[in-house]
């Protein structure tokens, strides 16, 4: 019998109160914001002043490259909260919230898949509780005040050639990448060179994600840099006297939302900045709560772990002085043979040699988490119907060859009972290693070309850098303003180690192709951009949103 679509699953499975939800965590009534029977947002001053209860374990789920074949990182974060819970732990998980471009795009919904997924599932995809919006609007209204300024004399003596600022939205739209404004004569302004990113390529999704209260929220929006003057000095968000309206329409979605697992288990899903072109974790705030009320507390980052490990580890944990106590690396057999080399219409027919092959890519990340980030690591077997028993016992004996704990899952179709054995190996890892000692990939001290070199050689195995003769340039006026001191975030295509996303397995003597630099002063890293990334992704030939629909009775199809 073939299983549901995942939007049917989620349709039929029966959802507590948002309130039982809560009081399972801990969380007072008053404490929410309901939005109808089964989402809430927790107040973010329940949040400030809840302490991280004593013992509490963070896990952190991340995966191996990419592949088109999916790997399943989400739904394992959730099943293996489920699998706690069934346990006997008490365990939340915390997520990012979905962005429309992929759900309308190639990806489809993002609140895990199967039995071993978020509800209400159509309302996390779609909308939620409004926090893309707030986002996008915050950051337009930000863009609205500078050409403001300019349309009234610019006092600052902003150079129009030197604006940083672009507009946001939450659709892939390749047609908005570069743009010109202010076309039609005086009164509509000054005409520029302008374009648009999506949303959670906005800096502000990035604060919004690392802020851990509303004052440090407004003073992270008032160091934004969004141009620069005539003489090349900065002009923030604060000069414009943007910082304090942007914060305004951000104050309710600062706070966490609290959905359910499809089991009745809490979850926190907030914030979603992409790992390929920012930092790729849910936010702090929502981190912080799930720690305050949990003993466990699985979340995600995003894509591969070249990109949202790194991240998570570099930047998150950095500045936030959060540590995971255990790291799930998530893949598949499929996945695997892809990174051996197989077609991806061929990933479903047994093939050793390309299992065997494909496997450097998951030792890559072995290496990378228990050799460069310190951590205990577990591998996650996401199963799948045409994984053949020669091929697990393969798996099994090269994980063994390394010491590497490895399980298979089933929760895609089992739920919290087919991740139970991934939930054990998770304790025991904690148990044997209870106290970790989390290392970075560079040191503050390094200088900004230093921690970018660290990240290519240490983590991508990368044999070179090319950074252009425009771009050292930049990154020397950065450190001259004080900025040299900031980790960094680089941007790059999530399906290779490389900058080209081609170049499947564990490319080594690559070179790491630096574009472009930017500033996130109000984040507070700096964004190298790699490659061919794009800010602004656009839809496929065939889009998600052709396949989505609603019916008569104003339930969603064709969400997965």
């Amino acid at each position: 019998m073939t299983q549901p679509s995942d939007v049917e699953i989620a349709a039929t499975t029966p959802m507590r109160p948002i309130e039982d939800v809560a009081e399972r965590a801990g969380i007072p009534a008053r404490a929410l914001y309901k939005y109808g029977d089964h989402k809430a947002k927790v107040d973010v001053r329940h949040v400030a002043a809840s302490q991280r209860r004593p013992g509490s374990k963070l896990v952190l789920v991340t995966a191996t490259s990419p592949t088109p074949a999916g790997e399943g990182k989400t739904t394992t974060s959730v099943g293996l909260t489920d699998a706690l819970n069934q346990l006997g732990e008490n365990a939340i998980v915390c997520l990012r919230e979905p962005s429309l471009g992929p759900v309308f795009g190639m990806k489809g919904g993002a609140a895990g898949g199967g039995y071993a997924q978020l509800n209400p599932m159509a309302d996390i995809n779609l909308h939620f509780t409004g926090d893309f919006a707030a986002i996008a609007a915050a950051h337009n209204l930000l863009a609205a005040m500078l050409d403001n300024h300019l349309h009234h004399g610019n006092e600052l003596g902003i150079d129009q050639r030197r604006i940083l600022l672009k507009r946001v939205l939450d659709v892939n739209d390749r047609a908005l990448r570069d743009i010109v404004i202010g076309l039609g004569g005086v009164i509509n302004g000054i005409p520029r060179e302008s374009g648009f990113d999506i949303v959670v390529a906005s800096e502000i999704m990035a604060i919004f994600c690392l802020a851990t209260s509303l004052e440090d929220l407004r003073e992270r929006i008032g160091r934004i840099v969004v141009a620069r003057t005539r003489d090349n000095k900065p002009v923030t968000a604060a000069d414009l006297k943007a910082d304090g309206a942007m914060t305004a329409l951000l104050k309710d979605a600062l706070s966490p939302n609290l959905v359910q697992t499809l089991e009745g288990n809490p979850a926190f899903v907030h914030g979603g900045p992409f790992a390929n072109i920012a930092h790729g974790c849910n936010s702090v705030m929502a981190t912080n709560a799930g720690l305050a009320h949990a003993d466990w507390v699985v979340t995600e980052a995003g894509f591969g772990a070249d990109l949202g490990a790194e991240k998570f580890v570099d930047l998150k944990c950095r500045m936030t002085g959060l540590r995971p106590d255990v790291v799930v690396i998530v893949a598949t057999i499929r996945s695997m043979k892809y990174h051996g080399g197989v077609a991806t219409a061929d990933l479903t027919t047994e093939n050793l040699q390309a299992l065997d092959d494909g496997l450097l890519n998951l030792y890559r990340h072995l290496e990378n988490i228990q050799n460069v980030f310190g951590l205990p690591v577990v591998v996650g077997i996401n199963r799948f119907p045409s994984d053949t028993d020669a091929e697990i016992d393969l798996l099994r004996k090269r994980m063994a060859d390394r010491g590497v704990s490895v399980q298979l899952a089933t929760h895609f179709a089992d739920g919290g009972e087919g991740a139970l054995d991934l939930a054990r190996a998770v304790r025991l890892a904690v148990a044997e290693s209870p106290s970790p000692d989390l290392q970075f990939t560079y040191g503050d001290e390094a200088s900004l070309e230093e921690k970018l070199h660290a990240v290519a050689t240490r983590v991508y195995r990368a044999g070179s850098v090319d950074i252009p003769a425009a771009v050292r340039r930049q990154i020397a006026a950065l450190e001259a303003e004080g900025y040299g001191d900031l980790p960094v975030c680089v941007a790059k295509t999530q399906m290779s180690f490389s900058t080209d996303p081609a170049l499947r397995g564990a490319p080594t003597g690559h070179t790491l192709e630096v574009r472009e630099v930017r500033l996130a002063a109000g984040a507070g890293f700096v964004v190298f951009v790699c490659g061919t990334i794009m800010t602004m992704p656009g839809l496929p030939k065939t889009p998600g949103a052709e396949r989505i629909s609603v019916d008569a009775e104003g339930q969603v199809t064709g969400l997965f």
